[in-house]
Order: structure tokens, then C-alpha cells, then sequence
């Protein structure tokens, strides 16, 4: 198989010559057919000139640089959109992945579609980010059903016809095999030795949890109601419309043979919005629906995805 190495960096010209050095030694010795493509996120340091050095000396080097920092998803698709290779394997530029990993990872690819890393003995402080990373990691096994002890490992290895079916926004590089499941793909998890970061500085922190929390959300809705809409606005629509109808329902009685008054009444108001919001949950869900029909029948884009086929040619 030819294999295509995906390495996002921003800032990191004291790294890049080691890292270079022992992919290579790792790939040569490995007897693989591979390429290198290193993705400089608008660095502000050396890191680009020293990726043109490189490039320079080893034509099995392809350098991407990016007009400005646009996020370590955005370096990752920039990568999966040049890979050339049957299969892609993504790690970061900060020497804590090791290369020497990447061989097991594709003997395991052989028989699934995408292997994930798992950093089980991870050299990070503790409060700052493994605890943030586990309960992250157990929060997104829970709301996705693919279980997986570290999405926030970057050495992951795919098949080419898995990634290429997927387009990738906001923080979504951490969420591919939760995003890759709808396709059914067959995960399969290895533990990675990880080291702590020597030299540079560390472009991770809390405040990336906010956009992980809303991108999970995202992700749970794409995976289940990306092609029915309706299905997840229509019961909360029809919740909340039956509620505000039941309260109503309550006052009318009581105005009706009780002769209380309605106004001025908090209940009231409840009953009113309920019925108001179920309207509105239940149109978007119909817009919804419209939007999804529009988007797959102007792209062509059917629902489902072929393993393969057999049988005699198909035109």
C-alpha cells in the first residue's frame, strides 16, 4: 500500500528537523511507499523556510502553506485534499507522537477502516489536560456510540475512501470516527507511546472546550438526523404544543365553570409560548426536511454509501 503522511504545524521550527529525521528513518525502514505532506498553518517563526530545506533535499516531501492560521481541522483537510496514498495517517508536529507507531497502525488498517491512537500512558499535566480529556473522551463515547479511550489523538490512520468522503469544519478533526461511523466503518483502537513536549510551546488549553462541546453537538445531530430533520424537531415541536394546549385547555375549564379570570396570569403566558414554540420547532424541522432534499438532489448526493459490488460491470 502507499501511504501518505498528513502533519499539521504552526510554530513549530524548533521540532521540524527531528520530526523529519525520524519519520523518514521510520518509513525507510519499514519499506514503505509513502509521502510526507507537511501542512504550515501560517507559522510566524522558521517553521516554513525549514520545511523549504527539506522539501529541497527529499523529493517525497509536499509542503502546504497556508495563507493565514486557519486551525489545526482546517491543516488537516488542507492534507486529506493532496494525499495521494491508499491510506493517510495524521499525527502532530510537536515530537510527543511517536513515528515508530505508524507501522503497527497499518497492519491493523488491513482489516479496518480507521485506527485510532491511544495515549494510555500520557506525559501532559493532569488538570490542565488528561482530566479535561478524559471526561471529554467519556462525554463523546456516551453521545456518539463509537467508544473510543482518546479522540484527541492526532496519530490516526485512515483508508483513502473513508477521508475522502469528508468534509471537516470548525474542531471536527477530533470527531472523524464518531463522523466516519455513518458510513460503518470498522474502528480499531492501539495504544501510541506519547512523550511530553520538550521544546516549543503548547497550542492547546481550556478554551478550546466551549467549541468541542458545540461541535459535539453538531456531530450528534449530523449522525442521526442529518438526512431527517423532522425526526428531531417534530417530538420536541409536538411536545411542547400538546403542553400548551393542556395548559389552555386547564385555564378554559376553570374560566368557563370556575369563572376565574385569565388575565394577568403567568400560567397563561406558559401555555401561549409552548404552543407558539411548538409551531416554530415543527416549521423548522419542515424547512429542514426542504433543505436536505435540496442539497442531496442538486448535488447528486445519495443517502447511502456502497462497500462494493459484485457481479457483472454495472454502466
Amino acid at each position: 500500500m502507499t501511504v501518505s503522511i498528513v502533519v499539521p504545524l504552526y510554530n513549530e521550527d524548533e521540532n521540524v528537523d527531528i520530526l523529519h529525521e525520524k519519520l523518514r528513518q521510520t518509513l525507510d525502514q519499514a519499506g514503505l511507499e509513502y509521502e510526507i505532506l507537511y501542512v504550515d498553518d501560517g507559522s510566524t517563526d522558521k517553521t516554513l523556510s525549514k520545511l523549504e530545506e527539506i522539501q529541497a533535499k527529499d523529493k517525497k516531501v509536499v509542503v502546504l502553506s497556508l495563507r493565514r492560521n486557519f486551525g489545526q481541522t482546517a491543516a488537516f483537510a488542507a492534507g486529506f485534499d493532496f494525499a495521494r496514498g491508499d491510506v493517510v495517517v495524521t499525527m502532530d508536529g510537536d515530537l510527543q507522537n511517536d513515528p515508530g507507531d505508524i507501522p503497527k497502525m497499518l497492519e491493523l488498517i488491513k482489516t479496518h477502516d480507521l485506527v485510532s491512537g491511544w495515549r494510555k500512558k500520557r506525559k501532559d499535566p493532569f488538570f490542565t489536560r488528561r482530566l479535561p480529556s478524559i471526561l471529554a473522551n467519556w462525554v463523546i463515547s456516551k453521545v456518539t456510540g463509537v467508544k473510543l479511550h482518546d479522540y484527541g489523538c492526532s496519530l490516526k490512520a485512515y483508508r483513502r475512501d473513508v477521508i475522502k468522503n469528508l468534509k471537516l469544519y470548525g474542531e471536527m478533526h477530533r470527531f472523524i470516527p464518531a463522523v466516519a461511523s455513518w458510513y460503518g466503518v470498522r474502528v480499531a483502537e492501539v495504544e501510541t507511546t506519547h512523550y511530553p513536549r520538550l521544546r516549543g510551546k503548547s497550542k492547546y488549553g481550556l478554551s478550546r472546550t466551549v467549541k468541542v462541546i458545540l461541535d459535539l453537538i453538531t456531530v450528534k445531530f449530523l449522525q442521526s438526523f442529518s438526512t431527517k430533520p423532522l425526526q428531531f424537531f417534530g417530538p420536541i415541536g409536538l411536545l411542547s404544543g400538546l403542553l400548551g394546549f393542556l395548559i389552555s385547555l386547564y385555564l378554559s375549564i376553570e374560566k368557563i365553570f370556575l369563572g376565574k379570570p385569565l388575565g394577568g396570569r403567568p400560567l397563561l403566558l406558559l401555555g401561549v409560548l409552548l404552543i407558539i414554540v411548538g409551531i416554530q420547532l415543527i416549521g423548522m424541522g419542515l424547512l429542514g426536511e426542504m433543505l436536505v432534499r435540496v442539497y442531496h438532489e442538486s448535488q447528486r448526493k445519495p443517502i447511502y454509501v456502497i462497500k462494493k459490488v459484485l457481479g457483472p460491470e454495472i454502466k
